[in-house]
């Protein structure tokens, strides 16, 4: 299989859209029977969020190689297995799921799994390994420590790892967008990004403004339509991992609370 592809269906971001249409909402609708659109809808998540999957293997202290092998394993057992059977509503958050079935894999299946020959499982899915790793060990974000110096848990790692994985997305989507438009519109955003989460006070108008050849009042307008499509295609990328929509706010919360002690 390929790496997922854009979710099939409307993103529950902007007033107005289903949010029947979002990936988790399709694969818990299979009940006990799989079909093709929850098979598709399960690849695309399962894509998009490997890799904290890999950096809880990595925190438990497994190797490079062994954290690969694992990851793939469960993934090929994933996605083969009928895992969709017996979901229920309350099991509505796909963060929480994919964590779960990995625990529960894990130990039943690590000693085998992790002596399995390298290569000698389905690769269902493609997965940028090197990638991965760079990641575990340089990104300053998951390097995996609170504010105090202490080590995160595997399961906090897992959470800040999945929040960055999001956030990630919802900047590259608006930065598509931007650069879809037209050049100067790409050169605004590149400018503007590092506002998109800073707080509202002191931050750097003028200077911004200045480099850009704007007013300081059309960068503030700026800065301000950037965070409102940012917030909603934030919601609306948080919104394809839910089965319910009364769910946001508190999946809003976690994701920002991952960033804390």
């Amino acid at each position: 299989m390929t790496k997922a592809s854009e979710p099939s269906g409307a993103v529950a971001g902007a007033p107005g859209d289903s949010f029947a249409t979002t990936r988790w909402t399709v694969v818990l609708s299979a009940g006990q029977r799989s079909t093709p659109q929850a098979e598709v809808a399960l690849e695309e998540l399962c894509g998009t969020y490997w890799y904290p999957l890999y950096a809880y293997v990595r925190r438990q202290g497994r190797s490079k190689e062994d954290a690969e092998d694992l990851t793939q394993a469960f993934f090929a057992r994933f996605l083969e297995k009928n895992y969709l059977e017996g979901l229920s509503s309350e099991k509505g958050k796909f963060r929480a799921f994919l964590l779960a079935a990995l625990k529960h894999f894990l130990a039943n299946e690590w000693d085998r799994a992790a002596r399995r020959k390298r290569g000698g499982g389905a690769n269902l899915l493609s997965l940028d390994w090197q990638d991965g790793e760079t990641r575990y060990q340089v990104g300053p974000v998951l390097q995996g420590r609170d504010a105090r110096g202490v080590a995160l848990s595997p399961d906090k790692l897992y959470d800040r790892a999945w929040a960055v994985t999001l956030l990630e997305r919802v900047i590259t989507r608006l930065r598509d967008e931007n650069a879809a438009e037209r050049f100067s519109k790409a050169r605004l955003f590149e400018q503007l990004k590092p506002f998109l989460m800073a707080d509202h006070h002191g931050l750097p108008y003028a200077q911004a403004a200045a480099e850009l050849g704007l007013s300081e009042g059309a960068v503030r307008v700026a800065v301000h339509r950037l965070r409102r499509r940012f917030r909603e295609l934030l919601r609306g990328e948080i919104a394809q991992t839910l089965s319910d929509s009364g769910q946001i706010a508190d999946e809003m919360q976690a994701l920002f609370s991952a960033f804390g002690d």
